[in-house]
């Protein structure tokens, strides 16, 4: 498989690592400066770069017939211009707020703690993660989708910034802090206990792996899929 890489710093260097193990060729390295027209070689691009990017990133892709992997978080409120865009175009996207295998199964278990919290007032609901200094978007795509699985099992309506809930609002405690690769925490806490789940990412490769992976089921697709679809979850 040819794949184009649009980003081509840490994390672009790792999915070429990972997909060049896995028999692919890289035929495009792409930074923000650089012209996209080599693009067109690719079977598939995937996509790494930074919230201000990624729109204008997605539409080059969608419009040129380049199915595309997702992987920058931060831009959620145009993802229904750019999942009406693929429909328009008859393209095909993954986007998920994170490629882990490990973080996708995460989703899931947070979902099922949620409905069996629910019926227990006495817990209180604490959401945390933690980042690397050179991340722009607080809070992470991850976080995000983890406040959201919440709020589909319980009585919660949205989330915000910010250690405290607020009413219907779901706190999300942003940290900031040298060479983490991501951390993320639910815990809900009584006065006599506490229940929590945690997922630790120790190096880029499971974000990488999950991305190529993900590449590799979207060839001949067409349509907008999310993590939960390549995994079958």
């Amino acid at each position: 498989m040819k794949i184009g890489l649009l980003g081509y710093g840490k994390m672009g260097k790792v999915i070429e690592r990972i997909a060049k193990d896995r028999g692919h060729e890289i035929v495009a390295r792409i930074n923000k400066d650089d012209s996209k027209k080599d693009l067109a070689k690719s079977d598939v691009v995937i996509e790494f770069t930074a919230p201000e990017s990624a729109i204008d990133n997605l539409k080059y892709c969608i419009n040129n017939d380049l199915p595309i992997i997702c992987g920058t978080t931060g831009w959620n409120n145009s993802i229904e211009e750019i999942y009406g865009l693929v429909s328009h175009k008859n393209g095909a996207l993954v986007h998920a707020s994170n490629f882990s295998l490990g973080v996708n199964l995460f989703f899931e278990l947070n979902k099922r703690l949620a409905v069996l919290m629910k019926p227990f007032d006495e817990y209180k609901l604490a959401v945390q993660e933690i980042h690397h200094t050179e991340k722009v978007d607080a809070p992470s795509g991850t976080a995000i989708t983890i406040a959201e699985g919440i709020i589909e099992h319980t009585n919660f309506e949205d989330w915000h910034l910010g250690k405290e809930n607020k009413n219907e609002s779901i706190g999300i405690e942003a940290l900031r802090e040298h060479d983490v690769k991501g951390t993320h925490l639910v815990s809900y806490d009584s006065d006599v206990d506490q229940i929590e789940i945690k997922h630790t990412a120790h190096s880029r490769d499971g974000f990488a792996l999950g991305a190529v992976i993900a590449a590799e089921w979207l060839v001949g697709k067409k349509g907008n899929f999310t993590m939960k679809d390549v995994l079958g979850l």
